[in-house]
């Protein structure tokens, strides 16, 4: 399977590429700075270098070409204000769907975030404006109908050693998820099809990762 994964250079990406290639698959991260195509191969990935916040759909489209699935793990980042939230959380991740619709690819992960449904529509916050672009984001991923999806919304990333176990499903409550945690659930979801057309949460739990993606079904 080859999987293209935009913000390929970020610490979900590039544990889920290091998961990938080491099972077998072709993870190729998507990239705005060469820089980083260095670290991209060291965790088995092929990079592509494409600015999602400058890129045409025809671009992005070409980076993806002969891909089976695209993941959505481009961010603003922490410390970026409210313009690159609206141009990276939910246009960049709009424009990864245009792409995948013109390349043919049909399934589309998207990593999204908790609490999104609770967003102030009147703040300028910048958090609030982050939630609001990946609600966003994730309505208008959830409106095509070409396409394969899932939503994934991890509760508060950490850099903890993974457990292996999980808690996955709507609704659920707050707590925090290792980001290695969160990527093998990623890889999980790519390599079974499993989850399709579902809004999932995901913290820390009980469940090994395997059974909490074979219990969302096909």
């Amino acid at each position: 399977m080859i999987v293209a994964i935009a913000g390929g250079h970020g610490q979900v990406a590039l544990h889920l590429a290091r998961l990938l290639a080491d099972t077998g698959h072709e993870p190729v991260g998507l990239v705005r700075n060469p820089d980083h195509l260095a670290d991209l191969a060291g965790h088995g990935a092929r990079g592509e270098v494409v600015d999602l916040e400058k890129a045409t759909v025809d671009q992005v489209a070409a980076a993806i070409a002969g891909a089976d699935a695209v993941v959505f793990a481009a961010g603003a980042g922490p410390g970026s204000g409210a313009d690159r939230k609206e141009t990276v959380d939910r246009a960049a991740a709009a424009l990864l769907a245009d792409a995948a619709e013109e390349a043919g690819v049909t399934r589309y992960v998207m990593v999204s975030a908790m609490g999104t449904e609770r967003a102030d529509p009147d703040s300028d916050d910048v958090f609030q404006v982050y939630l609001r672009a990946k609600g966003a984001a994730d309505d208008d991923l959830r409106s095509r109908t070409g396409l394969e999806w899932t939503v994934v919304r991890p509760g508060r990333l950490t850099d903890d050693e993974p457990s292996g176990r999980v808690a996955l499903g709507e609704s659920l409550d707050r707590g925090q998820v290792p980001r290695r945690d969160v990527a093998a659930v990623l890889a999980e979801l790519l390599v079974t099809g499993n989850g399709r057309g579902r809004t999932v949460d995901l913290v820390s739990g009980e469940v090994p990762v395997p059974e909490a993606v074979a219990a969302l079904g096909p």
